[in-house]
């Protein structure tokens, strides 16, 4: 608790150190109305000066006084040449007002969107945050995009001083730090999203409030995708706990014991189930974890193993699943960046997928080996002597009050497991225009998966599974009806803690947005691009990494960065414009898996029932041995290019590396 203390003092302090340092240093607001010299380019333009002025300098110099008539035409012609002066200057004045960086227009268009930087956003015309936020489409389409990226962010800056710095990054730094110190996640988010709304404000306590809370928390929570994520947690948890009034777990849990008879059984059906569910990582999380914890249980198996296995095999698998919700968002940001194909682009670039086939590879090695380092073997040894949770978590007291039901079966978690995963891929199709006639993907699986809207069809497809398994159960006479019922507000208390844990993370996410952190880092892989092409690469892995495990969303990062990298390989050798692609999704999974903040990562906790820090801690160091053996073998490819040589490589050393760390392990001990 006294750490915990020292930590908020220390947050609090940063923060108000930030705010003063951004009003100290940051460039102040320069008043052209008032000014009497105008700085065009560079260039100082005169100062006009009055006639009577002129006339009084020409006195004191002891000029002959003119006659009445020589001075009405000195006069007049003063009057001429102060006019077209001032005329000359206020069109120096617009000129340097529109434009703040260069002599280029301010009122353009790109395809079929209007943009007007001195002009608030209006329906069909955007402003200047409107051309950052299309940035992807905008690099590809817009020939000038370097002129007007540099108007925008100048734009924006003259009201957020640190737009696209690396202020814009502190906000994800100070939670993920707090976090680690104190392994307490909601005050660390908290403190996060406030210090982003600090640096955002400038300690203008109006801006501070709206911000957090009107742009922040409640504009989160409203955002359509975002509830229907939400949605699908709580339908899934009442789901859940109806299975577990059935005795449908505990049915599975004894059948188990009898087939799956050892501990590296049970972790190798673990992640069979994960690769087998690859459709989309929430589904994925929630589905293994409620499925597989009985198993793990039975053979004390630590939650923070199960968490892992079910983290390693969600967004590690569905990167490399062609038919998944992000296969359809890779192949989405290609196309919008100009690639012929994004589906084909996809699956070209997973034999370079290093990190998530690697994932796979190590998962595969720890659990036949039973090898663990790092945190996590403390908390496996602890399991073997019967403690599956270590801290004392919540967790633990709930587990002692699940319902047994001795009418409960295997079939009664079995068939609804697999009710929600056909209706789920039906859901997501529906969305994606399957059945609805003139759609692209009217009776096409392929391209309506690719167009479907993961949080649509996840909530009608387990809404539907919710109904047809009350259906299910009461025809069976396992529970009655107002069991069904009670389940309902069982399981959504039962998704409360990760409900506000991503409620959290997705507001915090907003302010690093809003702060521009995705266009700092993608200036910098653009800067990178140089004399590193070989190397890119690697770069791009490392980059990727850093952004997602910052913002803690994959799907942002690559989504930001691939438009980004097929600029930078634009007419060069397609090999290594794959290898890049294939980097920047890696990259972003890595970071994805690692941080946090992620939404996948909340998911994996709440799937296994395992505080989400330990979770975090436990699975980091896992995770970290991997994206080091990635990165290895993405700078050999930058020179090899071939998938069948470097693929290899990477899975020996990896097998190589667990060794070393296993046999270094083994002297300590």
């Amino acid at each position: 608790m006294k750490k915990f203390r020292v930590a908020l003092v220390v947050a609090f302090a940063l923060m108000m150190v930030f705010s003063l340092v951004i009003n100290a240093f940051g460039e102040p607001d320069i008043d052209t109305a008032n000014s009497t010299e105008i700085s065009v380019e560079g260039d100082t333009a005169p100062e006009v000066i009055a006639p009577r002025e002129e006339a009084q300098a020409a006195e004191e110099a002891g000029a002959d006084q003119p006659d009445d008539v020589a001075v009405a035409e000195t006069q007049d012609v003063a009057k001429a040449e102060d006019v077209a002066k001032a005329e000359d200057i206020a069109a120096a004045q617009d000129s340097e007002d529109a434009v703040p960086t260069t002599g280029a227009e301010t009122s353009f268009t790109v395809g079929e969107t209007t943009y007007d930087f001195e002009q608030e956003e209006q329906e069909e015309i955007l402003d200047a945050s409107g051309y950052v936020d299309n940035y992807a489409d905008n690099l590809a389409d817009d020939a000038s995009f370097e002129t007007h990226i540099a108007q925008a962010i100048a734009k924006i800056r003259e009201s957020i001083r640190t737009y696209a710095t690396f202020w814009s990054l502190v906000p994800p730094i100070i939670a993920i730090v707090l976090a680690l110190i104190t392994k307490e996640v909601y005050s660390s988010l908290f403190l996060g999203i406030l210090a982003g709304g600090v640096i955002y404000s400038g300690l203008n306590f109006e801006t501070f409030m709206v911000h957090v809370f009107k742009e922040g928390f409640i504009d989160t929570v409203a955002d359509g995708y975002n509830i229907g994520i939400l949605i699908f947690l709580v339908l899934l948890g009442a789901l859940v706990a109806m299975m577990n009034r059935t005795g449908g777990s505990a049915a599975f849990g004894r059948w188990t014991t009898k087939h799956i008879k050892t501990r590296l059984g049970a972790q190798l059906a673990t992640i069979a189930l994960g690769v087998l569910i690859f459709v989309d990582d929430y589904f994925n999380c929630l589905t293994v974890g409620s499925v597989m914890r009985p198993v793990t249980d039975k053979h004390n198996i630590s939650r923070a193993k199960l968490s892992y296995l079910i983290d390693a095999t969600a967004a590690p698998v569905c990167i490399i699943a062609p038919i998944s919700s992000w296969a359809a968002a890779v192949a989405g940001f290609a196309n919008g960046a100009g690639a012929e194909s994004g589906m084909a682009l996809f699956v070209r670039a997973i034999p370079f997928n290093f990190y998530a086939l690697l994932t796979i590879v190590m998962m595969i090695f720890i659990s036949a080996t039973n090898f663990d380092y790092g945190p996590m073997k403390k908390f496996e040894n602890n399991a073997k002597n019967g403690d599956i949770f270590t801290t004392g978590d919540e967790f633990a007291e709930k587990k002692e009050e699940e319902l047994s039901n001795s009418k409960g079966k295997v079939i009664d978690l079995v068939i609804p497991v697999i009710v929600l995963i056909i209706s789920c891929v039906i859901g997501m199709i529906y969305s994606g225009g399957f059945f609805t006639e003139g759609e692209e993907g009217y009776h096409s699986f392929i391209t309506a998966f690719s167009n479907s809207d993961a949080s649509v069809g996840l909530v009608l497809g387990s809404f539907a599974a919710l109904v047809i398994a009350v259906v299910y159960f009461l025809c069976r006479r396992v529970i009655s009806f107002k069991d069904c019922m009670e389940s309902v507000p069982e399981g959504f208390k039962a998704m409360v803690p990760a409900i506000l844990i991503l409620v959290c993370a997705w507001t915090l996410k907003s302010m690093t947005d809003a702060l521009g952190a995705k266009i700092f880092i993608s200036q910098l892989i653009e800067g990178s691009a140089g004399g590193f092409r070989l190397f890119l690469p690697a770069i791009i892995f490392l980059i990727a990494v850093g952004l997602s495990f910052a913002t803690g969303t994959s799907w942002g990062t690559f989504g930001i960065l691939i438009p980004i990298v097929l600029s930078v390989f634009s007419g060069v050798d397609g090999n290594i414009t794959i290898i890049a692609v294939s980097a920047c999704m890696a990259g972003a999974v890595c970071g994805d898996h690692c941080s946090p903040i992620s939404d996948t990562t909340i998911m994996a906790s709440a799937g296994a029932k395992c505080n989400h820090i330990n979770h975090v801690s436990t699975q980091l160091p896992y995770a970290l041995t991997v994206a080091g053996v990635s990165f290895v073998s993405y700078i050999i490819a930058g020179f090899v290019q071939s998938a069948w040589i470097v693929l290899p490589i990477g899975i020996v050393m990896m097998i190589a590396t667990l060794y070393i760390i296993k046999a270094i392990s083994a002297k300590k001990a």
